[in-house]
């Protein structure tokens, strides 16, 4: 199978105004939405209860409608063609029924199995989700290197005027997601998540859902403890915008 288990880290640091940093590990899925019906069923399921779940609602459109269908649809609209090529995501699944995804990543794959886009479903705290769009100029490149405009609200520690660079290593024996923001002053955050591959089998899953049964909120909580010592340090809060109107900015990279 395409679709495996990435064990590893989650670092964040912050630059400034104020130095801080986190570090906790976790578990990701990597699954090839074409493999959902033949994942080990023991103790995974496809938009059904179980110890470890994937749910569709979970992403994009928050539908029933399947994902393939939704991102397919993204790339016609960015003007790719979309042959049935391979389309994997990189993600935290439901643990015991809960699941909060800070940033979920999906690998769009033309049929001949070259990279052809990414796209970067960032969620925050407040139920809200926006996804970023763009194609892939150097598929064959070992490191993934693309860049946007900040459009979604995330964290009432950061502003909104802000940049994107994307630092990805395609699933293979390890991967890597890295997600430095920036500001005029240089850069803000740098959030990054390490991994090393393992083998999808019932056992395997098992083992890992035991040892983060509370993943979700494991995740909610750093979340809310950082941001908790962030404001104790004396960084003040920025008001929070109305969601961008489309769910998805779809990003030209730039000629040359």
């Amino acid at each position: 199978m395409n679709s495996a288990l990435y064990v590893g880290e989650v670092v964040h640091h912050r630059y400034h105004p104020v130095g801080h940093s986190l570090k906790y590990r976790l578990f990701w899925m990597l699954i090839d939405l074409d493999e959902l019906p033949v994942l080990p069923s023991l103790v995974f399921s496809h938009n059904k209860r179980n110890v470890v779940s994937f749910h569709d609602r979970d992403h994009l459109d928050g539908s029933d409608t399947p994902l393939r269908m939704q991102v397919e649809a993204l790339l016609r609209q960015a003007g790719m063609e979309a042959d049935g090529g391979a389309i994997r995501v990189l993600c935290m699944p439901r643990v015991l029924g809960r699941a909060f995804n800070p940033i979920s990543v999906y690998f769009c794959h033309r049929r001949d199995g070259a990279l052809m886009a990414m796209l970067y479903e960032v969620h925050n705290t407040f139920g809200q989700r926006h996804s970023y769009l763009i194609p892939v100029t150097d598929p064959d490149a070992r490191v993934i290197r693309q860049h946007c405009d900040k459009r979604f609200y995330v964290s009432p520690f950061m502003g909104m005027d802000m940049t994107y660079d994307f630092r990805i290593v395609p699933p293979g024996a390890e991967t890597a997601v890295i997600v430095d923001g920036g500001d005029a002053r240089g850069k803000v955050i740098s959030a990054s998540f390490t991994g090393r591959r393992q083998t999808l089998t019932a056992p395997a899953l098992l083992g890992l859902a035991l040892r983060h049964g509370f993943l979700a909120l494991r995740v909610l909580g750093a979340i809310h403890w950082e941001a908790l010592k962030l404001w104790r340090k004396g960084l003040g809060l920025q008001p929070r915008p109305a969601p961008p109107v489309d769910a998805v900015t779809i990003v030209v990279p730039p000629k040359g």
